[in-house]
Order: structure tokens, then sequence, then C-alpha cells
């Protein structure tokens, strides 16, 4: 899948770019938490809490492989899906930590990942880890591999992680009750389980 980097940004660009999506999905996020017509601050082990806590680090996880690829590749498609991933979650990030900062809550937890999920299909792997979410030994792989063996790694990852991405959004759609947390869970189904027919393309092209 070698086929010059024309069109693709430089890793300035890319990491500007990063910066003004998580801001804006900051901004965001702080504007939608604090509407006056908002439901009553979630309680401390509800769902929009535990998804919001959860979800930025399923999403860190999945800019950290875009950003390892787009660093590996000289495939200006699989670059441009990367840089798509990684501005997306970027940004959605921003605005999940927006909403707990004006809900008064700490980013993170004493509780175990997707707790807040416990006895939803498929959201976690059962043991109290996040479906979906690459190993340390495969993100290790992913980092010391190079060319086709980088991209074809990616792809094979980042197909899991957002399968585990949907999953965890659809629990939140069952539980969770602030819009903008709902809206949000919507987003990540629709856009992840559309990228996931791409990602299943770019992986044939590669012999994966």
């Amino acid at each position: 899948m070698h086929r010059g980097r024309r069109g693709v940004r430089s890793p300035v660009a890319v990491a500007a770019a990063a910066v003004v999506a998580a801001a804006a999905g900051l901004a965001a996020g702080l504007l939608l938490a604090s509407g006056a017509l908002r439901p009553a601050v979630p309680a401390e082990g509800s769902a929009d809490v535990g998804f919001a806590r959860d979800m930025q680090v399923h999403h860190a996880q999945a800019v950290e492989m875009a950003l390892l690829v787009r660093e590996r590749t000289d495939d200006p498609e699989l670059a441009q899906v990367a840089l798509d991933i990684l501005l997306t979650q970027q940004q959605q990030q921003g605005q999940m930590y927006g909403w707990l900062a004006v809900w008064g809550l700490p980013q993170a937890s004493t509780a175990p990942p997707m707790a807040w999920a416990a006895g939803h299909a498929h959201a976690g792997t059962g043991d109290g880890t996040m479906a979906g979410m690459a190993t340390e030994e495969q993100m290790a792989q992913l980092r010391a591999a190079d060319g086709t063996e980088a991209e074809r790694l990616f792809l094979e990852l980042m197909i899991e992680h957002h399968r585990g991405g949907v999953a965890m959004a659809e629990a939140a759609l069952d539980r969770a009750v602030r819009p903008e947390v709902r809206r949000l869970a919507q987003a990540v189904v629709d856009s992840q389980t559309a990228e996931i027919g791409v990602l299943q393309d770019l992986l044939a092209a590669v012999g994966g």
C-alpha cells in the first residue's frame, strides 16, 4: 500500500490540528454540560459518568494507534483515515472531559473500568477491561513495526478497537440519561460502524 505521501500532512500540522480538535471538543462539552435545561448532574457510578471516563481512555489508545500508523505508512488513503480517526476522537475526548469538569466530578475513578455497564453484553471482556482495547504487547508490536506490517497490524487492531467502542456506546445508549451523552454515544456507533467497513477494505488490500 505504499503509493507515496502526496497530500499527507506533516507531523507538526497533524499535532496542531489535534490540539484544535481537542480544544473544540472541550468547549463544546463545557457548553452542553452546563445548559440550564439539562437534567440534574449525574451521580457517581452512573452510566453517563462511567461512559465519559472510560471512553476517554478508549479513545486515547485509538489516537495513539492512528498517530503511529501515520508515521509508518506511505499510503495516502490510510493516512487520511488515520487522521480522521484521531481528530474525531480527540474532539470527542475534549467533550467528555468538559462534561466531567462542569459536573464537578474527577476525570478518573477508583471503580473498575466498565463497572457502569455491568451485565451488558459485549461492552467489556468480563475481567474489568474495555472491549476492543489492544494489549500492551500488541501496542509494542505496532510501535516496532513499519511499512506494510505496521499497516496490517494497525488495521487489525483498529477494527477490533472500533467494535469494542461501538459496544461501549451501545451500552451507554441503553443506560445513560443525559441527552449530550446519548448524542455522542450515537455518533460513536454511527461513525465507527461506517469506519469498520473502510478499515476492512484497506486490510483486504494489504492481504489481511
